[in-house]
């Protein structure tokens, strides 16, 4: 039987008749695109506790440290782009499955390896080799999830394979809660969480002995064969007549998207730290108008329970990102793939605007803080499910990996450009309220794109 059946008749419900062998493609796509979070998201977890490591035990306020973090976050940008423009057309010359393989390897041993960093280039450079193996393996494993699934089921799986991101990031978070604020091996804890990157080399087992090349796919290399215009992977194509208005839509969502996750939506997880920190200086008789060095004793000797209020914060940013990223795929196929963009914009706008003009300035309480978080990250990083949604089906299948990769990961360099030359100018909240506008932008991008609910993924 075919990976997929795109009878125009079938009323099923999403899940209905779906084979054993699609249900193993989204699992295991969906576990490779949790390591890649996980991967990426260790980071951020223990950036505050590696980075002053490196730096021969600084402070963790120190704007050094700030400047190594956000030389690190964009170079993990930079890689990232690479990779998944790379990985991306290469899947469409070799196939999906085989690299896939390549995109696990590579983000598992860097990852690892970053454990043994000494100096803070060495993090920075190894978040770049990372980066390049998790950009590749989204792009792969989204248009692979595509082509193995039925036209009424596209929606709904694709909205499950990116949603599974918030399990990498929960991950990151237990890793942080559980074993980085504990501090088994005192200062240098923070390798433990880069040494447990290695466990996804495990998936590449499975791919090879498991998964095959999607039918579409090979049907797609067999006209490249016979027809030298309908080439596998040709990058020049993304840009002729036929598909540059879907390369131009998708890269601008993506970079609105990529831009206030970093500019809005990662500085949430910051909200219970902040209100811990504000506690310690409360708990140990100092004012907020103290000189630096009081203030860093009072946060040192709180440190483990201001971790774990940012590592809760983290958590209850993550489950609502967690349920927006699921049920894009429901609002997609009911309000169209632009009606559900349109939502999920506006509401970011607003949510925004609630956290970083009434809730945080006016001293929100930690349950207030609390209650608000799952619903900013619901709401904030719910649209990311939308890329792995939509721009696949924006392309024909001999440039589905090419284009989806291209999109997504130019986002990146836009995002990085952002963290070099902006992000490092501005106070988090006073760079968070930017972003309400460029949500807003996002209503007008979305709009203009092609609609794609209802119809075949294009051969």
């Amino acid at each position: 039987m075919s990976d997929r059946d795109n009878s125009t008749t079938d009323s099923r419900a999403w899940y209905e008749g779906i084979s054993g062998y699609q249900w193993l493609v989204l699992t295991v796509c969906s576990a490779g695109w949790m390591f890649d979070v996980f991967e990426g998201q260790i980071f951020v977890a223990s950036m505050r506790d590696a980075l002053p490591h490196l730096l021969g035990g600084i402070s963790a306020d120190d704007p050094a440290v700030k400047k190594w973090v956000d030389w690190s976050l964009a170079s993990f940008l930079i890689g990232g782009a690479l990779g998944g423009v790379f990985f991306g057309w290469l899947s469409d010359i070799i196939g999906r499955s085989k690299t896939m393989i390549y995109t696990i390897l590579f983000y598992s041993l860097f990852t690892c390896l970053t454990a043994f960093a000494t100096e803070p280039w060495h993090m920075v450079a190894l978040r770049f080799l990372v980066a390049i193996g998790v950009g590749g393996e989204w792009a792969v494993a989204s248009a692979m999830v595509s082509e193995v699934m039925p036209k009424r089921s596209r929606p709904v799986m694709g909205s499950i394979f990116h949603a599974s991101s918030v399990f990498g990031t929960l991950l990151a978070a237990a890793v942080g809660f559980f074993i980085l604020a504990a501090q088994p091996w005192g200062d240098s804890t923070w390798k433990l969480g880069f040494l447990i990157g290695v466990v996804p080399a495990f998936l590449i087992l499975i791919i090879r002995w498991k998964m095959h090349e999607p039918e579409q796919w090979q049907e797609a290399q067999d006209r490249a064969s016979k027809d030298k215009t309908q080439a596998m992977g040709r990058i020049g194509d993304l840009f002729n007549a036929e598909n540059l208005r879907a390369t131009t839509i998708g890269v601008t969502l993506a970079t609105i998207g990529l831009i206030t996750f970093w500019g809005c939506h990662i500085y949430g997880k910051n909200a219970l730290l902040r209100h811990a920190q504000t506690q310690a200086l409360v708990a140990e008789g100092i004012s907020s108008d103290a000189d630096k060095a009081a203030k860093m004793a009072a946060f040192s000797t709180h440190k483990s329970v201001i971790k774990k209020a940012e590592m809760t914060s983290m958590a209850l940013n993550t489950v609502g990102g967690g349920l927006g990223l699921v049920l894009f795929g429901w609002f997609a196929a009911r309000l169209g793939r632009r009606g559900a963009f349109v939502f999920y914009h506006v509401g970011a706008a607003v949510m925004v605007a609630v956290m970083f003009l009434w809730l945080i300035p006016k001293g929100a309480s930690y349950m207030q803080l609390a209650i608000a978080l799952p619903f900013f990250g619901f709401l904030t990083l719910g649209m990311h499910a939308g890329y792995a949604v939509y721009f696949p089906e924006l392309y024909k299948t001999r440039l589905r990996g090419t284009g989806t990769g291209f999109c997504f990961n130019m986002g990146r360099i836009f995002a990085a450009a952002y963290l070099f030359f902006v992000a490092s100018k501005l106070m988090p909240e006073k760079a968070a309220l930017y972003m309400i506008p460029l949500y807003l932008i996002g209503v007008v991008v979305a709009l203009m794109g092609p609609e794609t609910k209802g119809r075949e993924l294009p051969d």
